[in-house]
């Protein structure tokens, strides 16, 4: 018997037409809800073949950092593509828009239905380095399981967020169901030194690669509490060189380092301008944390009524915060403030003198040469170039007035924008909703203190829009002694990022 009912202008709103209506959309819902539970099951039954997986990634030592790794790193980029390739991905390795060899970007897709959403997974796969001798309490590229955690260099930054989606798109071909959505992947090994060429490669594919993108999905970071987070902003990165060194004016003769007993008083020292120069800009006892470099905080947006209340509703405890970081007090006591000087404020560090005696022992020498490292974090509304001028004016004005005979140079090697997004656009609510369809509570929106350069360069470039969607914790350690990605947030991860791809084929055009 074949059922068959007209619907016309005279019928449209009968309970007859509704009555069919809500009947189809119940059949739709209990479909989807039958798929994905399906999904999640083969996920629970194969998160010991994803353990797997992330401790033979993890095992291989993809530093970018260091040149002597290179063939670690091409190893890494290899077995990226080779994965792909095994899911009939449609593969590319592009190269990375630099004239210096550097590994390639790995691309691939899944699926060109013109009538479905396209979202493209950007990830990395270097790492920062890491040996037992830091500190580590296990081999670091040896992933080893300790209560849950899986502890590896890699494992959180970023190797277990790549796998997850890229297991994501392999549960949906297991199961023979389609995916919702088209999906691409662009996957880096550079990002640790700053991405280098990855911005030249995304402009010149911008009408090829990225032209049918509708959303670009970012997983490189991490949650603030123990609550799943949605991350719509980031701050951007001034780093800076300052070098002082000695010049043959003062000191006739060979330039090397110098006796500190035979010639301490008679020449004015490297380390002593520089030291001098660093406390000029910077106070740590200032209880507002106020940067003394005229023009930074000037240029800051102002933080308004609802973005306050957004920071007051966030899931975060200061006092966990302080003890987890190990310090005695922090140098703001409200949640919104300290929040707000994580996220969206500038903020300056020192980390290193290059050229200073660090090793164990003692050494009497005047460095004949020093370099101060130091970065400014960047956010709305500031302009690297501009901070780039203002950091030379002063610097260089707080060092003439010293009037040393030694000379100061003042280079920015980075220059990386900040990066923020609407949490109020349809690509956010997709992401509450595969987050409550999850883990049963509502995600924090937060914003990152760290930096991503490439959020900004998609958004600049390609003009899609991002979101970011981390499955990290927030007590990972990245870039630290004993990084972590415990094996609930990568099998609950991966499940997450299932739910998201159909959350995100629902949104209207």
């Amino acid at each position: 018997m074949e059922f068959f009912y007209q619907i016309d202008e005279t019928n449209l709103f009968s309970p007859q037409v509704w009555f069919i209506l809500s009947i189809f959309l119940f059949l739709v819902q209990h479909v989807h809800s039958f798929q994905f539970e399906e999904l999640k099951k083969y996920i629970d039954s194969h998160q010991e073949e994803y353990v797997e997986t992330l401790r033979e990634w993890v095992a291989v030592e993809s530093v970018s950092t260091d040149v002597q790794r290179r063939p670690d790193l091409e190893r890494m980029m290899d077995m990226t593509a080779e994965k792909l390739r095994d899911m009939q991905g449609t593969v590319e390795l592009l190269p990375d828009g630099t004239t210096i060899p550097l590994p390639k970007v790995v691309t691939a897709q899944f699926g060109s239905d013109p009538s479905k959403h396209t979202v493209c997974i950007y990830g990395h796969v270097d790492v920062q380095p890491a040996s037992k001798e830091d500190g580590w309490a296990t081999e670091p590229y040896n992933l080893t399981d300790i209560n849950g955690n899986l502890y590896g260099r890699g494992a959180s930054d970023n190797k277990a967020p790549v796998l997850a989606w890229i297991h994501t798109v392999e549960v949906y071909q297991k199961l023979n169901m389609e995916l919702p959505v088209n999906v691409k992947f662009i996957i880096e090994g550079m990002e640790e030194t700053g991405s280098n060429g990855l911005e030249a490669m995304v402009s010149a594919h911008k009408d090829s690669f990225f032209s049918d993108v509708d959303w670009i999905v970012i997983s490189d970071c991490g949650w603030l509490s123990r609550r799943p987070a949605l991350t719509y902003g980031t701050r951007g990165n001034c780093y800076f060189y300052a070098e002082v060194r000695r010049t043959r004016v003062q000191v006739e003769g060979p330039k090397e380092d110098l006796h500190s007993g035979v010639h301490g008083g008679t020449v004015v020292e490297p380390m002593t301008d520089l030291i001098g120069i660093l406390g000029k800009y910077y106070t740590l006892i200032s209880p507002s944390g106020e940067i003394l470099i005229p023009g930074i905080e000037a240029a800051v947006a102002p933080m308004t009524d609802t973005e306050r209340e957004t920071y007051q509703s966030i899931e975060f405890n200061t006092e966990d915060y302080r003890r987890k970081i190990g310090v005695d007090r922090l140098m703001y006591s409200s949640k919104v403030d300290l929040l707000a000087h994580r996220w969206r404020q500038p903020t300056v560090s020192i980390h290193g003198i290059e050229g200073a005696f660090s090793d164990p022992g003692s050494k009497t020498v005047i460095p004949a040469r020093v370099v101060a490292k130091f970065s400014i974090r960047q956010v709305p509304n500031m302009d690297p170039k501009e901070v780039e001028k203002q950091v030379k004016e002063h610097l260089e004005a707080a060092f003439a007035k010293r009037g040393t005979p030694n000379k100061l140079k003042v280079t920015m090697v980075i220059g990386a924008k900040p990066w923020l997004a609407d949490p109020q656009q349809p690509l956010y609510e997709a992401g509450k909703a595969a987050v409550q369809r999850v883990f049963n509570v509502e995600p924090n929106l937060i914003r990152e203190g760290g930096t991503i350069p490439i959020a900004r360069t998609f958004q600049d470039v390609t003009g899609k829009p991002i979101i970011m969607l981390p499955i990290g914790g927030f007590d990972d350690g990245l870039h630290s002694q004993n990084e972590k990605m415990s094996r609930y947030n990568y099998i609950e991860g991966t499940k997450l990022f299932a739910a998201f791809l159909h959350e995100a084929s629902q949104i209207k055009n």
